[in-house]
């Protein structure tokens, strides 16, 4: 493997950790160092030899700083190819000293957005010399290395050590591709800035990466891609999986829809509710929820809108659970929960999801805004001759947001702010609801005075008859069928009462 020797180098970065022993071993091999402003000072002040770039161009630093290596000189320096003729012949010419090595990095644009900063401070964050000086020497891979990144510098010291001052083509080739993925993320992020939430282009870059043990199945690899820790806080239990961390997106989006609510428990299972309720204590809530669907909650996901205690640990210790979840979680609950060594503890973080949503399908990805709508009572428009009681209202409320976060096709059945069953990701709407009713008979639910929501309108008056049969005594539906009126009409012949909400949750 051949070696090239580094004879110079530009240094020109903004954050200046770790860069000491960098700079004495460039020093101890004879390496000419170049550098600009801060970066220069800083070299200087451990009396080691640095030019100024302003040497070098016979041109100062202008405009506040923004121009300082924007130079022929500079970028001649980097560019130009060892092995060609004409490339040598210009840099004699024009006296261009060959720069082997180029230690940048980057403004922090992301994190002075993130900040809070004025649109001024970001737009100054914006970096030009350095971006196009990253670039160009991973362009020119062939003889000069970049390291764009503090996180590289043990890297290039171990190279340097190892090779008396040497790199190899291997390596600047590798050095140049996490070069282009810093540039690319670099750039990415401020076209987000600018284009917010416009469904326009689709730029995603993410560096965040957490292997996962395996895909949706063990067959098949996966990764998560982001900042988890930037959402929970994980106390305990083995890593988080590719499924665990769909029915965790799934609760906590569920989950949203009550926070504001008295204590709220819900219980997910592949990505659906399969027992949540709202009560006056976290232990309450716990066992309604758990009362839904006793069966299925085994092996489920579980997320709470309040603090969990004692009292609700204890009784959450006597089910096999994957994860737990909670805004936080008591000294005595948290003693209670870890005495199982698996099941995964998170305190879930104050923060913002993003407002775009993605899915990848065929040979591109489909972009949509997420649906940020809640249904309340306020909203609902009384279609029937009889109008919902006021603790009618408060169940409709409450189902209609859990029928907003299950699979459609879905009938929801409720009753005292407690799921009784849900008809989840069926074909019809009348298997949804059949598959409901029997769901909750199977638990013992009495469905008299209970109410029904439904994610898109009825095409025919067959689910309101069926409800009726049933017990069930209000519905909440968007409306919108060129049939409204007939299922209007049984309702009224029947003493059900019946809102529209005139928004549709598909969820698919």
């Amino acid at each position: 493997m051949e070696f090239k020797k580094i004879s110079s180098a530009l240094i020109s970065v903004f954050n200046k950790e770790g860069l000491d022993p960098v700079i004495e071993k460039l020093s101890d091999l004879g390496v000419k160092i170049y550098s600009t402003g801060g970066t220069q000072s800083y070299i200087e002040q451990r009396n080691v030899p640095v030019t100024p770039v302003e040497e070098l161009t016979s041109y100062p630093s202008i405009l506040g700083g923004r121009v300082k290596t924007l130079h022929p000189k500079i970028f001649g320096g980097i560019l130009n190819r060892r092995g060609f003729d004409k490339d040598q012949k210009d840099v004699q010419e024009f006296e261009i000293p060959a720069i082997d090595l180029v230690i940048v990095d980057l403004y922090p644009f992301e994190d002075t957005v993130a900040s809070g900063a004025s649109h001024e401070a970001i737009i100054e964050k914006i970096d030009i010399g350095g971006i196009s000086l990253i670039r160009a020497a991973a362009k020119n891979f062939q003889d000069v290395c970049i390291v764009s990144h503090v996180a590289q510098y043990n890297e290039l010291l171990c190279l340097l050590s190892e090779n008396n001052g040497g790199t190899s083509l291997e390596h600047r080739k590798g050095f140049a591709k996490h070069a282009f993925h810093i540039s690319s993320h670099y750039d990415t992020m401020i076209h987000r800035y600018f284009a917010q939430d416009q469904l326009e282009t689709m730029k995603v870059s993410i560096t965040e990466r957490t292997p996962l043990r395996y895909g949706e199945n063990p067959h098949q690899k996966g990764v998560f891609f982001g900042k988890l820790d930037a959402i929970f806080k994980q106390l305990h239990g083995k890593e988080m999986s590719y499924n665990n961390l769909l029915d965790i997106d799934a609760a906590v989006q569920l989950i949203g829809e009550f926070k504001d609510d008295q204590p709220t428990f819900a219980i997910l299972k592949h990505n659906n509710a399969c027992g949540i309720a709202t009560r006056t204590t976290v232990e309450e809530a716990y066992e309604a929820a758990l009362a839904a669907d006793p069966v299925s909650a085994f092996g489920g996901i579980l997320i709470s809108n309040k603090e969990i205690n004692e009292a609700a640990a204890d009784r959450i210790n006597g089910l096999f659970c994957e994860v737990v979840i909670a805004p936080g979680f008591s000294d005595a609950a948290l003693e209670i929960l870890q005495s199982k060594k698996n099941r995964i503890l998170l305190i879930i973080k104050t923060f913002d999801l993003p407002n775009i949503q993605y899915r990848s399908i065929l040979n591109g990805f489909l972009a949509q805004e997420k649906d940020n709508i809640t249904d309340k009572a306020e909203d609902f428009e009384v279609v029937t001759k009889i109008a919902p009681t006021s603790p009618a209202k408060n169940d409709l409320v409450f189902a209609a947001k859990i029928a907003k976060h299950t699979k459609s096709n879905t009938i929801v059945i409720a009753k005292n702010g407690q799921l009784l069953a849900s008809g989840t990701g069926q074909t019809s709407r009348v298997d949804a609801l059949k598959q409901a009713i029997h769901k909750a008979k199977s638990f013992g639910f009495d469905l008299n005075n209970s109410v029904m929501a439904s994610d898109a309108f009825f095409p025919f008056p067959d689910c309101v008859e069926i409800a009726q049969e049933a017990g069930i005594k209000s519905v909440v539906q968007p409306g919108g069928s060129v049939k409204d009126q007939l299922s209007i009409d049984y309702c009224d012949a029947n003493g059900l009462s019946m809102v529209f909400t005139g928004v549709r949750h598909f969820k698919h």
